[in-house]
């Protein structure tokens, strides 16, 4: 509806309803609504002036100014809606990264509540460099000088070096102050094996608290190592977290037997599956920077479990190859009854390809294995029908399994005829047991 018009029905209403005096009122209100309508119409008349003016500077854009939707309303009011085009669907990515689970068993836990402002913390030992018990914006923590480089180390069982075992979790909080400063200070979480010494670790997570998103890197000790040494896996997340604000972060580790994971503000950043067991014991060091550059620390909890390991649960299709593994490992060959081809003919049946699939996953997961393909009939037919029949039936399945992937340099397509029942051929069972796929491992 157009200003016009909705100003006649305003008039109509209220020249119904008031008198002379609200007539007056009336007055003033259609001057306002005239004075908005040509407001509204010199600003049309200015972005249509503006667009204009831009055709004409950027012709390119003149094809695109002319597919612009025209509106079926005819009110003169109306600003024409630009036509965009079809919206491009959003790549969704499914991951799980909030799955930290604080292990069962607490073996070390320090809030810092109860100590003296100024003493080292009693629940510590010192490594290298100075810390103390401090108070920033009234939490009570640990100050980490890092100027000289700070390395600390809880006391766990009386200081021994082996609590760790293969399944813990590790937990803190940290701050780092002088958000405006681009100083290099950096925060390390090392875990060392219980005979390493000072300086080496199985492995360690580091990041930096100068750029405005940190990275977080993780140096590990692979499986296959002959030491404790992490030189040879990495790990990094690049840009993965909001540190340098100086706000108190949280962060946390699990380490499961073998998978190294790394979390902050809830956020999982490192996901390592393969690394070195063996852990012992831990530090914790702040470092970098000149003069007055300091990192507090507070809730530390140390504790026995860790997030649940990864194992990728068994498909059907695992379990037959499974099936077939066994079968080779005890035999020396796999037998099925399940590959199916139409009478009197060579040609595989829709049903055959599950069948035929697992022996191929088979074969990818052992590539050197060799096969003979041999095919088997029943005695229904004469000789001179079934020979060339089961040949024919080999090939067949050695061409299906080379196209699931499968060399056949691997197979050798053998026809057996009616030659070799393994059932009384007088009955339906026995018939259809002889009909039948033989894998012979060579």
């Amino acid at each position: 509806m157009n200003v016009r018009r909705l100003l006649t029905i305003l008039m109509m209403v209220f020249m119904c309803a008031m008198g002379a005096e609200a007539q007056g009122w009336l007055g003033r209100l259609k001057d306002k609504a005239v004075d908005a309508a040509k407001r509204t119409v010199e600003n049309n008349v200015e972005r249509k002036t503006e667009r204009a003016v831009d055709d004409a500077m950027n012709p390119d854009s003149s094809s695109k100014s002319s597919k612009k939707s025209k509106s079926n309303n005819d009110d003169a009011d109306y600003e024409d809606a630009e036509v965009t085009g079809q919206d491009e669907p959003e790549a969704t990515v499914g991951s799980v990264k909030n799955d930290f689970v604080r292990g069962g068993v607490v073996m070390f836990e320090d809030n810092v509540q109860g100590e003296q402002v100024g003493e080292f913390p009693s629940k510590w030992d010192l490594l290298n460099g100075n810390a103390e018990v401090a108070t920033i914006n009234g939490q009570t923590c640990i100050a980490m000088d890092c100027s000289g480089g700070c390395l600390i180390t809880p006391l766990v069982k009386d200081g021994i070096k082996n609590y760790l075992g293969d399944v813990f979790t590790v937990e803190y909080d940290m701050l780092y102050k002088n958000r405006n400063d681009i100083t290099g200070v950096g925060a390390d979480l090392d875990i060392m094996n219980e005979n390493m010494p000072q300086g080496q670790s199985l492995f360690k997570i580091d990041y930096n608290y100068y750029y405005k998103t940190t990275s977080v890197n993780c140096n590990y000790t692979r499986p296959t190592a002959d030491d404790y040494d992490n030189r040879e896996g990495h790990s990094r997340a690049n840009d993965c977290a909001t540190i340098y604000d100086g706000r108190w972060h949280h962060f946390a580790l699990s380490f499961n037997k073998r998978a190294i994971k790394f979390y902050v503000d809830g956020k999982r950043v490192i996901n390592v599956p393969n690394a070195k067991s063996g852990a012992g014991w831990l530090t914790i060091e702040a470092s970098g920077g000149d003069g007055d550059r300091v990192v507090y620390l507070r809730n530390v909890v140390i504790a026995k479990g860790a997030v649940e390991l990864y194992q990728r649960q068994e498909t059907d299709i695992d379990a037959k190859v499974a099936a077939v593994e066994k079968a080779i490992q005890e035999t020396g060959k796999f037998v099925t009854n399940n590959i199916l081809f139409e009478t009197g003919k060579a040609t595989l049946k829709p049903e055959s390809m599950e069948e035929i699939q697992k022996v191929a996953e088979y074969m990818k997961k052992n590539p050197s294995a060799r096969f003979e393909v041999q095919g088997h009939t029943d005695n229904q037919g004469s000789d001179a029908i079934n020979d060339p029949l089961s040949q024919q039936r080999a090939e067949a399945v050695v061409k299906a399994l080379e196209g699931l992937g499968c060399d056949p340099f691997n197979l050798r397509p053998v026809g057996k005829g009616s030659h070799e029942p393994v059932a009384d051929n007088k009955t339906d069972e026995g018939r259809a047991k002889n009909r039948r796929v033989e894998f012979i491992k060579k």
